[in-house]
């Protein structure tokens, strides 16, 4: 089964992202750097981007009608849609009486 499309494979096509190794003479196991930051040495000890050190992770289902459209709006405005989720939140949050967090 083949995934749908996303806008997120659309962006940065042009791009430098080839995965690189690094070749090792000494015995090391090599070291495979990922475009999106993360680090492959041996079996596959990684870890994420900087960006995402001390987050967690929150994710829903939604219409493919959202999807779209907020997909949309974020491309729009020029706006990653972790940004317009953080503010749809905060905004949630003012709803309810408590404070914003932020991002």
């Amino acid at each position: 089964m083949s995934r749908k499309p996303s806008f997120a494979n659309l962006r940065d096509r042009t791009s430098p992202g080839a995965v690189t190794a690094q070749a090792t003479t000494d015995g090391q196991v090599p070291t495979v750097n990922i475009p999106n930051g993360q680090t492959i040495a041996g079996q596959g000890a990684t870890t994420g981007p900087a960006s995402r050190q001390g987050r967690k992770q929150i994710a829903g289902f939604f219409s493919p009608e959202m999807s779209f459209a907020m997909h949309t709006l974020a491309r729009r405005h020029g706006r990653s849609l972790q940004t317009l989720m953080a503010e749809a939140f905060n905004d949630v949050l003012r709803k309810h009486g408590e404070s914003p967090i932020g991002d």
